[in-house]
């Protein structure tokens, strides 16, 4: 038997929202874990009582409105993650400059993310950080991008070429700022559309061949699915 679990995501932007809801969703739906992501909170406007939501500004706003979702939803069965990329992470988070130092990706986003959840203080929060940004889930497979722009496959070879120099692992693509996935792919592919394309793009061949592909965007969907588990 499985237990229902809540599961409230906190990404970085509208490209996050929408692979949650159109693709991770109902892949965490079969492990009876109903999900829900929301913005990340940049300001907000004291005299329209408003929040502005979208992109990470600096951590301890980002831990705020973390924070702030743990205490509204204080159920036993309610868990909490994140999206957030690796790429232009701001250097005001957990063990940054620690990590900074180390040159295995793999280490470095272990570090970070296990500052991340120390700093949280809250055994119902699972950190994520993407290696390095949500495109890598799109660079799993560029052949997906011919949906969109067909008129690119030249375009899209010379990014298919980029995956396997990097042993057709889409997480190795690194994060510099002119080499990382995104700028790989705006580069010839200009009008490259990041929230409309880039979401759908990568739930093409859904989430069982992202695991496949992406070892750390699979070790942290392993943890969520078995977060049903009777035995938590």
């Amino acid at each position: 038997m499985k237990r229902f679990i809540r599961l409230h995501i906190i990404g970085e932007g509208q490209t996050e929202e929408r692979f949650v809801k159109d693709t991770l969703a109902s892949h965490l739906g079969l492990f009876q874990i109903t999900t829900d992501i929301r913005r990340v909170v940049t300001s907000k406007d004291k005299i329209k009582n408003q929040y502005h939501r979208g992109g990470l500004v600096n951590y301890e706003k980002a831990k705020k409105d973390i924070q702030t979702w743990l205490k509204e939803d204080k159920h036993p069965e309610s868990y909490f993650t994140t999206m957030f990329d690796l790429y232009a992470l701001p250097d005001d988070f957990p063990a940054y400059e620690e990590s900074k130092a180390i040159r295995d990706p793999y280490e470095r986003i272990r570090v970070l993310e296990k500052a991340f959840q120390e700093n949280l203080e809250s055994q119902r929060f699972i950190p994520y950080i993407q290696l390095h940004e949500f495109e890598a889930l799109v660079l799993a497979n560029p052949a997906n991008l011919e949906a969109e722009y067909f008129e690119h496959q030249v375009a899209i070879e010379r990014l298919q070429k980029v995956l396997r120099e990097v042993g057709e692992n889409p997480e190795l693509i690194n994060d510099n700022p002119t080499t990382a996935p995104s700028k790989r792919i705006l580069e010839v592919i200009p009008e490259y559309d990041k929230v409309n394309v880039g979401a759908s793009i990568a739930g093409i061949n859904r989430i069982d061949f992202l695991k496949k592909k992406c070892p750390h965007f699979s070790e942290w969907l392993d943890k969520l699915e078995k977060l049903s588990d009777d035995a938590l």
